[in-house]
């Protein structure tokens, strides 16, 4: 058929799984304009709870005249109103259960999702007392449409192809799409190829960067054209103290909402509970499934060794709880099934003394505080760059709180997503993921895009970029784990300097990195590209990208030899002059000409280079880390410029 531009294989994709506002600088009472009302956000995920009083319309008018969009109907779910203006269903890949066809949120992720970019204001918010205070969105005025194209076995390329199609001719502004996958070409990946047919209708497209850090390669939606948005903290941290029986106080990280029923439990180890017999051959002193003897741990508390859990395992056999020692994301708390906490190694050897000093070990674990942290930081679970497809584009390109965010849970599935072990139904959950960044950084362009509406995607995403917040704690790999830095989005409305791109800039750049007219088409949805007759993008990355990368592709090469052409598009007000300052160590040299910018007018655009030479001096360097910022008496305009080789024999 003449209408077909492209077949590739029907993947399934998976979803990346509130003092965040105030902690980026948006507290309740922050300048908005009028026009965010006219925002529409588009949320491709797992649908949503229109029950919930984060969707409470009260106060909103009809939706826009540009809105397009419509309300279909089906279990749990009859009609939208003036804040959820549009909700779609697709399952057109068969991953939907028949009782489950419907708009209706089945999962939670998406009302999560949704109620992070654009719930309303909803007062003494919490789960189960725990994180107590307004929950609301980062544009509470804006309008949502969204659209489930992922069900309780993932999302299908068909669906979310279908949900951008839908969004799209609907007439929303912005997309919002928690979800990832394996990298492949753009012109085979459904998540690229969506989100550039968004782009060519001025919609920029927010996509989680994944969860499978800290290991590095592991970034997900890393097309230029995407907003790839890693996780940080906010400066709350969820920490769960438990007392042992001799007095010794200790304090580890844990959702736990439970309050205990007594002073003192039994205290023992997965060491002591060994069952004789076990028909499952698995490590006891980590409390693995089919390893205890359920009469030595009934009633009692259990320490454990490892994070497998071993709070779901010791419910099963009506455990009172259980002190684990981390061993992996140490930084990320999670729901418990029992009252539950996880320590570190120091902690873990005064609880293991202990047992062994008295014949009846005996302690409590209290429910779950909040306390003041140093962040921002980049947890652990955070996928990190390089990336393997286009290679000199650095990916993340920002960073968002995603860990433990309280936001809209749906009544149709437990806390724990469990129906059978654990049946507690709440209103607002606790989550952390890339899922959970990708809506702030969606919302955070929605509130952008009110102050400038006719802005590009690629410039409010440039802008976003430049003003973006450093990392209190710095990463292993800098900007390969945390990109440009944290959304800072009332400074993002007047970035003094945009880097901005239309689509003939991505066509040049197609071109550059070797791609065909029969590629083009695939992604573009055009044939009418040819490369011979377009110029190729010049530069070592192709692109008038926001921050500059090189990746060296030989473990054994050292020397460093790129330049980078850019032109930035002056969006202040009155004349400025902008000076070039770069910082970065000795051993690369960074070169920019004309290193002064002048501008008497507003959208004036100037254009210079960025040349790097140097050279990886010491062995087991793999990374050099800089920057450039354009300085005068404007804000200032901030580009990461980071350089990577690849070191097999490094630990990271």
């Amino acid at each position: 058929r003449q209408d077909v531009i492209s077949v590739f294989p029907n993947t399934i994709r998976q979803l990346r799984t509130t003092r965040s506002w105030d902690f980026v600088g948006m507290p309740l009472n922050v300048e908005r304009n009028q026009v965010e009302s006219d925002i529409i956000v588009g949320v491709i995920d797992t649908g949503i709870w229109i029950q919930s009083e984060s969707f409470n319309d009260k106060g909103f008018g009809p939706p826009p005249s540009k809105w397009k969009g419509k309300c279909a109907q089906g279990a749990n779910f009859t009609k939208c109103n003036n804040k959820v203006i549009g909700a779609q269903f697709f399952n057109l890949g068969g991953a939907g259960n028949d009782n489950e066809l419907s708009p209706a949120d089945f999962e939670g992720h998406g009302t999560h999702v949704a109620s992070t970019v654009g719930g309303v204001p909803v007062p003494g918010a919490s789960l189960y007392g725990i994180a107590e205070g307004t929950a609301r969105g980062g544009v509470p005025s804006a309008r949502i449409a969204t659209y489930k194209a992922c069900w309780s076995m993932g999302c299908t390329d068909m669906d979310i192809l279908a949900a951008f199609d839908a969004a799209i001719s609907d007439g929303v502004d912005i997309i919002s799409l928690s979800v990832g996958g394996g990298g492949r070409e753009f012109f085979e990946d459904s998540i690229a190829i969506g989100a550039f047919h968004a782009l060519k209708k001025g919609i920029l497209t927010s996509c989680a960067a994944g969860n499978s850090g800290p290991d590095l390669g592991t970034i997900e939606n890393v097309a230029p054209w995407i907003f790839t948005v890693a996780a940080t903290s906010s400066d709350r941290k969820f920490e769960t103290d438990a007392m042992l029986g001799n007095g010794v106080a200790i304090s580890g990280i844990s959702v736990n909402t439970f309050e205990p029923t007594k002073k003192w439990f039994p205290l023992t180890s997965g060491t002591l509970a060994q069952a004789k017999n076990a028909s499952y051959y698995g490590n006891y002193s980590a409390c693995d499934y089919g390893t205890l003897d359920d009469t030595k741990v009934k009633g009692k508390i259990v320490y454990c060794l490892g994070s497998n859990q071993q709070d779901y395992t010791l419910k099963a056999l009506q455990g009172a709880g259980t002190i684990i020692l981390s061993d992996k994301m140490t930084d990320t708390p999670f729901i418990t099934y029992i009252s539950s906490t996880s320590i570190n190694t120091t902690y873990a050897a005064q609880v293991d003394k202990y047992i062994q000093s008295t014949k009846s070990p005996q302690a409590v674990i209290h429910k779950t505080r909040t306390v003041n942290m140093t962040a921002p930081f980049v947890p652990s679970f955070s996928s990190r760059g390089p990336q393997s497809i286009s290679l000199n584009i650095l990916k993340p390109d920002i960073t968002a709180p995603g860990l433990s965010i309280l936001a809209a849970f749906t009544g149709l599935n437990s806390i724990n997503s469990d129906g059978t072990k654990d049946k507690r139904i709440v209103k607002y959950n606790v989550d952390s993921g890339t899922s959970m960044s990708c809506p702030h950084a969606a919302a955070a362009t929605a509130y952008v895009k009110s102050f400038h509406p006719d802005w590009s995607p690629a410039a409010i995403k440039s802008a976003l970029m430049t003003t973006a917040t450093s990392m209190k704690i710095r990463p292993v790999g800098d900007e390969l784990a945390s990109g440009s830095g944290q959304i800072n989005p009332r400074k993002a409305i007047n970035p003094g300097l945009i880097y901005d791109l239309d689509i003939n800039s991505y066509i040049g750049y197609f071109c550059k990195e070797g791609y065909n007219s029969t590629n083009i088409a695939l992604l573009t949805g055009s044939k009418m590209y040819n490369c011979s007759s377009i110029p190729k993008a010049l530069g070592a990355d192709g692109l008038n990208y926001p921050s500059m990368h090189l990746q060296l592709q030989n473990p054994n090469e050292t020397d460093i030899s790129a330049i980078f052409y850019r032109t930035v598009t002056y969006v202040g007000n009155g004349n400025a002059v902008y000076k070039a300052k770069v910082r970065g160590p000795k051993c690369l040299s960074i070169n920019v000409v004309p290193n002064i910018l002048s501008f008497s007018k507003v959208n004036e655009k100037k254009s210079f280079t960025v040349e790097l030479k140097g050279k990886f001096t010491r062995d087991k360097s793999w990374y050099i880390s800089s920057s450039l910022v354009w300085g005068g008496n404007k804000p200032n305009v901030k580009s990461p410029i980071l350089v990577y080789r690849p070191l097999f024999n490094v630990v990271y």
